[in-house]
Formats: C-alpha cells, sequence, structure tokens
C-alpha cells in the first residue's frame, strides 16, 4: 500500500516528570517538509527551553496549538501526514476509537512507543483510558460490553457499562466505573486550589477529559449568581473558548493594573522557592571583607598564558574559595532525607551558580566542581553563564546541586539574605565590590571591600559549622594564598 496516513506528535515529557510545556516557537507550517530528527518546535517547560525533533519523515499537515500555548504532556501538537505503509497503520492504531481494535493492543503498543527520544511513553496512558470511553457512547454500549469483558479478562469492564444506564446523558458517566472523573494532575491541582469538586464539572475534553477551562467555568458558573461583577472578572481572562487560546498567555493591561500570567521558569521558581522558605529553618551569616588581593589575583590571572580564552573574573575566585572551606568542612555539603529521616553528606561538589535569564532565575550546576583545576573551573563557568543567557541551559543541568553561590553584587547590591535551593544545604550570597575606607596595617586606606552573606539549613548546619565555613572563604579572599596552603 502506498496511502498516505497522519501521525500525531504529542508533547513529550521532556523534563523528567514534568506536566505540561508552553509552546515558545515553530519551527515549520503547514505543508513543510520534514525529516526524522528535524526540530520542529521549540518548548519551555518548567525548568528550560528544549528543542522538540519529529521522530518521522512527511508533510506536515496542521500545527494544533499557536505559539504561547501551554499545553499537556501527552497531548498532540502536530499532524504530519506520511506515506503509508505497515507502519503507518500500526501507529495509527492506538488513536482508533473503535472497540474491536483495542484487544490487539497490548501486543502491539510498546513496539509502537519504542522512539528515543525523551517521554515518548506518555502515550501510552491516553490509550489505557479507551475502554471506559465506550461508557458515554449509548448506542454502543450494547456492543463494547462484550469487547470490554475479553479486554479486561478480570472481570472489572463488565461492571462499568452497568452503572452508567441509570443516567446515560450525564457528562460524568466515564468517571463512574472507576469513581474518579478523567482529569490530568495539573487539572486536578488547579481543582483542588480552587475548591472544586471535579465530579460537579462538565468534561468537555476528548474521550470525557475534564479540562483546565472546564474547572474554570465551572468557577465562573458559581461565582456568577452570588454576584458582583468584580468576583467574576479575574475569572474571564482564564477561560477563554477555544478560539481564544492564543491570547490566554499573554500579559493584559487594564489601565490601572498589567496582569502577567505565572508560568514556565518563573512558576517552577516561586513554587520552590515558597516550599524551600517553609521547609527549611534559614539562618543567615554576614561579614564583610577586605578582598584586595584577591581582586589583584584576578588581574594577573588574566595575563597568565594558562587562562587565555578563559572568562576570569572574581566569582571564579569566590567559587574556589567557596570549594575549599567545603573542603575543610565537608558535612556542610549535604541534604535532609525527611522520609529517611537521615542525614546525606555528598563527597562531591554539584557547584550552582544563580543565573538571572530572560525567562526568570534559574540555578544551572558545575557538576563535580570540587575535582576541577581552577582552569577548568573557569571553562565551566564561562560555558555554564553563556548557555544561560542563550536560554539553552538543559534540565538536567540543574538538578543535583549541593551548593549554590549567588551573587548580588552585579546589581550594585551590598549584600542580601537567600534562599536556598531546594535540596541544598546552604547558599552564599557575594555583594557588590567597591572601595571603601578600611584599617590596613594600621592606618585607614581605600581598600577593595564586599560582603558576604550564608544562608544554611539549620536541620543540618549548626551555628559553629556554618560560621566556620563563611569565615573561611573570607579568610581566602582576604589572603589568596591560602588556596595553595589549604588546598
Amino acid at each position: 500500500m502506498t496511502n498516505a496516513s497522519v501521525r500525531e506528535f504529542k508533547m513529550p515529557d521532556v523534563g523528567e516528570g514534568l506536566t505540561e510545556a508552553e509552546i515558545l516557537k515553530w519551527y515549520v507550517q503547514p505543508g513543510d517538509t520534514v525529516t526524522d530528527g528535524q526540530v520542529v518546535c521549540e518548548v519551555e517547560t518548567a525548568k528550560a527551553a528544549v528543542e522538540l525533533p519529529i521522530p518521522y519523515d512527511g508533510v506536515v499537515r496542521s500545527l494544533h496549538f499557536p505559539e504561547g500555548t501551554t499545553v499537556d504532556v501527552g497531548t498532540s501538537i502536530i499532524a504530519v501526514e506520511v506515506a503509508g505503509g505497515a507502519a503507518p497503520a500500526q501507529e495509527a492504531a492506538p488513536a482508533a476509537p473503535a472497540p474491536a481494535a483495542e484487544p490487539e493492543q497490548p501486543a502491539e503498543q510498546p513496539a509502537a512507543r519504542q522512539p528515543v527520544l525523551v517521554g515518548y511513553g506518555v502515550a501510552t496512558s491516553s490509550t489505557r483510558r479507551r475502554p471506559r470511553k465506550q461508557a458515554q457512547d449509548p448506542a454502543a454500549r450494547q456492543a463494547a460490553s462484550a469487547v470490554q469483558s475479553e479486554l479486561n479478562g478480570h472481570g472489572a469492564a463488565p461492571a462499568a457499562p452497568a452503572a452508567p444506564p441509570a443516567a446515560p446523558a450525564a457528562p460524568a458517566a466515564p468517571a463512574a466505573p472507576a469513581q474518579r472523573p478523567l482529569a490530568k494532575p495539573p487539572v486536578r491541582k488547579l481543582a483542588k486550589d480552587l475548591g472544586v469538586d471535579l465530579a460537579t464539572v462538565t468534561p468537555t475534553g476528548p474521550d470525557g477529559v475534564v479540562t483546565r477551562e472546564d474547572v474554570h467555568a465551572a468557577v465562573a458558573a458559581a461565582q456568577a449568581p452570588q454576584q458582583t461583577a468584580p468576583a467574576a472578572q479575574p475569572a474571564a481572562p482564564a477561560v477563554p473558548a477555544p478560539a481564544d487560546l492564543p491570547a490566554a498567555p499573554a500579559s493584559y493591561d487594564s489601565g490601572r493594573e498589567t496582569r502577567i500570567p505565572v508560568k514556565g521558569v518563573r512558576k517552577a521558581t516561586a513554587a520552590a522557592m515558597v516550599g524551600s522558605a517553609f521547609t527549611a529553618p534559614h539562618v543567615t551569616e554576614f561579614v564583610t571583607v577586605d578582598v584586595t588581593r584577591t581582586m589583584k589575583l584576578v588581574e594577573e590571572l588574566k595575563q597568565d598564558k594558562e587562562f587565555a580564552g578563559l572568562r576570569v573574573n572574581p566569582l571564579l575566585l569566590i567559587a574556589k574559595a567557596l570549594l575549599v572551606a567545603i573542603r575543610r568542612n565537608p558535612d556542610i555539603n549535604a541534604s535532609w532525607d525527611e522520609a529517611a529521616q537521615e542525614i546525606v553528606v555528598k563527597h562531591y561538589v554539584n557547584l550552582g551558580i544563580a543565573a538571572a535569564t530572560p525567562r526568570g532565575l534559574i540555578v544551572p550546576n558545575i557538576k563535580d566542581a570540587h575535582a576541577k583545576t581552577l582552569p577548568e573551573l573557569a571553562a565551566s563557568l564561562g560555558e555554564l553563564v553563556s548557555t544561560a543567557r542563550e536560554g539553552k541551559t538543559s534540565p538536567s543541568a540543574m538538578q543535583g546541586g549541593t551548593v549554590t553561590i549567588t551573587n548580588v553584587g552585579v546589581f550594585g547590591v551590598d549584600t542580601g539574605t537567600p534562599i536556598l535551593n531546594p535540596g541544598e544545604s546552604a547558599i552564599l550570597a557575594v555583594g557588590a565590590i567597591k572601595p571603601q575606607p578600611w584599617v590596613h596595617k594600621g592606618k585607614v586606606k581605600p581598600r577593595q571591600v564586599t560582603t558576604l552573606a550564608l544562608s544554611f539549613d539549620h536541620r543540618l548546619v549548626d551555628g559553629e559549622l556554618g560560621s566556620k565555613v563563611l569565615a573561611d572563604v573570607a579568610a581566602i579572599l582576604e589572603q589568596p594564598k591560602r588556596l595553595i596552603t589549604w588546598a
């Protein structure tokens, strides 16, 4: 057969369990030819911007969502027409609603969902729900019951058709067999946050799935009779009709206020900071230090041929000073395991560097920073910063950090009380380095001075340990030769 068939490319889980992603940019349009491995769009998850390659050859038939739309993982985002053969027919099988095709799925589905690209397995969950769809079709209920019995084998399915006849037209009928409405995790969380019972929501999504719009519609319907247009007004932008989806992610201005939807990296950062601030008991200590000698060393290193082409700045020596302080006080490099009620001391340092990007604050980390020489550390820092500025930081680069440095001095700020990156034990804030009057060798002289602030988790780190680490960092920056004597 040479007939063409259409394959639906679904939003993959590109970030280890993330449930949604925003389409930032389409690189193809309907009618374009695509090849296996070609990048078709860029999406932003709660962790990073990621480019998505298509896993087959063909011609783009349609783009299901415009740029700026947030799409749930597992939702089809693009349709591609491919030259037909046996393979396309098998690929199309999971999408076929006919009951007769269902019994063959368990044998063929695993082979059809083996692409190497991360996250394609999400299609399995949506296919597993197909049998429930038959319950909401009164005309096919009798014919489907026999097939359902044969498919499930254990006798649970026959009970499904028996329950709905009492209310064949009820929208919630598909949820009856499982005693639970169909909805994806983000929608369930939204309903919980808004106090909405999903069993009372009319589903409009495919296969009777409750969508975000359904939840917001239920809220709006409940608020409308209770009165006041002001109460209904905030909900209006959040309840767009399907045709209005492109406008949903955009900011909107009422004249006196501008509302900006919280999503992507900023949304994840906000949730992480709230969780960290109210989980780990924070303690912050400060020290002001003369870093004149460190600044002179920075200038000397810039002229050293070993650092040719590398980024050399005060942050490099501050990072090295923190690594030496951790080597002298290894217990600070730990994490708290709440489930096991254990303190986990790490024998490696994945050094996080907080970076402000157009998409918000991210904290990529340098893996095994403790084992790097100073030139290697300089190269890693330069690569980390440039990648973050380009918005190309990968999710893996932001996972597994142990301690973090945040350089607020680049904004002219003297110091601050940083919040721990979730799962880490300490974070060092570096203030602006500027000339100040300082007592040096018995005389008041202008010296290069900065203030350091160390926040740490008081469950893991007591005042003595935290003070020792901060004092060691300050001592090294005051006398950088300690990088050699303490190494």
